[in-house]
């Protein structure tokens, strides 16, 4: 074996290379407090505390300041509200009143912003932790007909694993909906494009780097017609599905008045109620429809720092998961959260589940929620954990700066002292983030261009 090599430079692994990273301050995996073997894409051994990896390495990467876990799994975002962060009008309003003043703002949304929001928010999402996210875009007026396109584009550019959901509307305020009709599409235009993207951009393969969902915005924006068809085609092309449910009592009661249906049974009469689906929010269930939820396996979305700031409510993650429901963890957008930071919303889901359940909500399930939750949620088995066989996403923390001086756990440390920002981040076997800088990206360049986008949209009503 190769004697130990310093941190510098990180080796990045090749399909034949094989780099140990020995050692951790704390991993959060089972018996590998030796750390971990990284060859090519995968996790290949996990190292007990004192061994010896028996596969062959090429490298060590000394690990005695990190902390180690799995990549952080995001499930519910929307990347173009980076661009309406903290905007005057829409402050201090809860979830219908804030849509109704940034509707018109994101109505004048050019290719170049929604590429500029993409890569900002994936590469503040990398820096915190996070390997995969799940981006819920819904938007597409005239002039971002192809906003599919761009964001795959985007996400390449950062490397970084996503799950691009083909969102829409199509029930405008003329048809009764909240959104205004230059925001919304006809449902055949809708289906024609998410069959096209479907086709050009979905990866099921093991390890995909890009995965495509269909996802209509929420019961106040389409109709059941487009949820019924959106249903019949991802099941034709085995994709998930993914929508808002229950995110208010504003929305369940519209779903009362308009379809005369709770938001549960308004989900099961269009098709979605089953594990294809994963909905973001999930707070406003009674008993029963929790357990039609869990006997589906239908997946949740916690997002709480969202839900706070709009006062929605809290999502009940416990009656969820005991009932059968993947639980999974998303910062949502932008806009409403102010963030993109995936550590800090794992943070956030501990303690606004505390607040509702008591202080046996421990650490380990908020990570759980943020880690295997999200992998289940959004179908895949590949990511989620440091296992042997699956991808090497892995987030690595160090503790050196003042929130963090006295702290004695490790693993607890990191969300009660409140954790920000990653040290290092591997994607896929590679290292995308390299002493919390990330590896190819001009962020002087992203911030001005990112700036001036923000600044052009806000003057476009």
């Amino acid at each position: 074996m190769p004697a130990d090599s310093a941190l510098d430079p990180l080796p990045n692994p090749l399909s034949s290379h094989a780099v140990w990273l020995k050692n951790p301050l704390a991993i959060l995996a089972e018996n590998a407090k030796g750390g971990l073997v990284v060859k090519g894409q995968k996790v290949v051994e996990l190292v007990a505390q004192g061994k010896q990896p028996y596969t062959p390495y090429d490298e060590v990467m000394e690990c005695g300041d990190l902390v180690i876990l799995p990549g952080l799994i995001n499930g519910h975002h929307h990347f173009y509200q980076t661009l309406t962060r903290a905007l005057p009008q829409a402050l201090n309003k809860p979830l219908f009143g804030w849509l109704k003043s940034l509707y018109p703002v994101w109505a004048g949304l050019e290719p170049d912003m929604l590429y500029q929001a993409t890569r900002l928010a994936l590469a503040e999402l990398l820096l915190s932790g996070c390997t995969t996210a799940a981006d819920h875009h819904y938007l597409f007026p005239e002039t971002l007909t192809e906003a599919m396109d761009i964001q795959a584009q985007a996400a390449a550019s950062i490397g970084i694993r996503m799950t691009m959901t083909r969102g829409s509307m199509s029930l405008g305020e003329e048809d009764g909906g909240l959104p205004p009709q230059s925001t919304v599409q006809q449902e055949d235009s809708i289906l024609a494009d998410s069959e096209r993207v479907i086709k050009r951009y979905h990866d099921a393969s093991e390890g995909s780097m890009l995965q495509v969902a269909l996802a209509p915005c929420s019961p106040f924006s389409v109709t059941p017609e487009l949820m019924r068809n959106s249903a019949i085609l991802a099941a034709q092309h085995k994709v998930m599905l993914h929508t808002h449910l229950a995110e208010t009592i504003d929305e369940e009661n519209f779903c009362l008045q308009r379809f005369g249906l709770r938001t549960v049974d308004y989900l099961d009469s269009v098709g979605w109620l089953g594990p294809q689906t994963w909905l973001a929010h999930g707070i406003h269930f009674n008993d029963e429809e929790i357990k039609r939820l869990g006997a589906a396996g239908t997946g949740i979305c916690h997002c709480p720092t969202s839900n706070m700031m709009l006062a929605s409510g809290m999502a009940p993650v416990q009656e969820l998961e005991a009932a059968g429901c993947p639980v999974g963890i998303g910062v949502d957008g932008s806009a409403s959260n102010d963030g993109s930071n995936m550590i800090q919303e794992v943070r956030q889901a501990l303690y606004l589940q505390r607040l509702k359940y008591g202080a046996q909500v421990s650490h380990f399930d908020a990570y759980r929620w943020a880690t295997q939750g999200s992998a289940k949620m959004l179908g895949r088995s590949d990511i989620g954990s440091l296992e042997v066989g699956k991808q090497a996403d892995i987030a690595c923390f160090k503790l050196d700066e003042m929130r963090f001086s006295g702290s004695h756990d490790p693993l607890a440390a990191l969300l009660l002292c409140g954790a920000h920002r990653a040290e290092h981040v591997m994607v896929a076997g590679k290292w995308r983030v390299k002493y919390a800088t990330i590896e190819g990206l001009d962020v002087a360049s992203l911030l001005q261009q990112h700036g001036a986008a923000a600044r052009k949209l806000a003057t476009k009503i």
